[in-house]
């Protein structure tokens, strides 16, 4: 009997998630930021405006839980992605853009690609982050997947 695994993800806001398939980075969310058009249309469709990749000149992302000052723009309906995995995928990085505002996905999947201690892993991603003097908040969870 072959075992499908299923990965879902859903996403608001900048946080990504990205799969290590094969040393390869697989972006499994969607960054919701004031610079994409098509966000920045939803928001001047419903009233608003994009200033600065800001909506109203505030706020950097187009979606997130919350916000309720801009309920009327910035919209909780998240991204959704459905992955099955394969024995070529070994594991799922997590994080908010303190990470990914300094580092790009494969970077990021090369970094820990031979670590497999999963807090290692994090703290790792961190101290790069760190070190490319990341201005923002700092989250980050590796999860490995396990075979079988």
């Amino acid at each position: 009997m072959t075992l499908t695994r299923v990965l879902y993800t859903a996403n608001v806001g900048d946080a990504r998630a990205v799969l290590n398939r094969n040393g390869i980075a697989v972006r499994l969310s969607y960054d919701h930021k004031g610079s994409d058009l098509q966000e920045a249309k939803r928001i001047v469709d419903a009233g608003g405006f994009v200033m600065n990749n800001r909506v109203n000149g505030v706020l950097a992302v187009t979606r997130s839980l919350g916000d309720s000052t801009m309920k009327e723009f910035v919209i909780g309906k998240p991204y959704t992605a459905e992955t099955t995995l394969t024995e070529k995928d070994s594991f799922l990085i997590i994080a908010c853009d303190g990470l990914w505002d300094v580092c790009g996905d494969q970077e990021a999947v090369d970094l820990i690609e031979d670590i497999t201690d999963p807090q290692v892993a994090s703290k790792r991603l961190i101290e790069y982050a760190l070190q490319n003097f990341s201005t923002d908040n700092l989250s980050v969870m590796v999860v490995r997947f396990t075979n079988g």
